[in-house]
């Protein structure tokens, strides 16, 4: 019994620690106090996006940073407006949908103006962004059930052939937009080719002309 705060600790440490396993392979980069730093996402209409975080330096010991240590979390959609804005601790994760297709812009600001444990340090912000449905419900994985499991396999896929449809509709739209750019494009460098043209004949035939009056009223022709 005296034992057992003890091994639930380490258990949740483990827990934790394996929760941010995945995060080894995502983007990092640091924050100083007060600052606040965009990274920019293509996100298709209607697609769920995840992200996970943590602040590094943190207390490996007891796992745990110091309370006053957190994140501001701001979503700007394509039109600048903002799809969410909140505060979070030294790590969290954060959802939102897209409700326009577009560049989004994820910002991230540390909400203290003091490092008190790590003075004169930059944090350093792990950061794993992810489109499209990922989450699987772990009661279905520890039930021997293989229906249930091959149940919530197809709904993973499922969820991930929509991510995909729509990522497919947004590269498609861009590049119809784009085509339709270049197609504008092309005719006014035409069109702006065809009156140099015209500029340049006016005035060649304007010269004549006046080389022509000069000649004739020197009487050399």
């Amino acid at each position: 019994p005296c034992c057992f705060p003890l091994r639930m600790r380490f258990r949740r440490a483990a827990v934790l620690l394996l929760g941010y396993l995945p995060l080894a392979a995502a983007m990092y980069f640091d924050l100083g106090e007060k600052e606040q730093k965009c990274i920019i996402e293509e996100i298709p209409e209607d697609t769920l996006v995840t992200g996970n975080f943590f602040l590094e330096p943190w207390d490996v010991t007891s796992f745990s940073h110091p309370p006053h240590l957190g994140v501001m979390v701001t979503v700007r959609d394509p039109n600048q407006e903002v799809q969410l804005s909140k505060r979070y601790g030294a790590f969290g994760k954060f959802t939102f949908t897209a409700h326009a297709s577009g560049q989004h812009h994820l910002c991230f600001q540390t909400n203290s103006t003091r490092f008190s444990v790590f003075a004169g340090e930059k944090l350093k912000l792990h950061l794993d962004v992810q489109m499209g449905e990922h989450w699987v419900d772990p009661n279905v994985e520890r039930t021997k059930d293989s229906l249930q499991v091959l149940e919530s396999n197809l709904q993973h896929l499922t969820s991930q052939m929509t991510y995909i449809t729509r990522q497919q509709e947004y590269n498609r739209e861009k590049e119809e937009i784009f085509r339709l750019i270049s197609e504008e494009t092309n005719s006014k460098v035409l069109w702006w080719a065809a009156i140099q043209t015209c500029i340049l004949l006016s005035v060649g035939f304007w010269q004549i002309k006046r080389l022509k009056d000069f000649f004739i009223a020197k009487k050399l022709v």
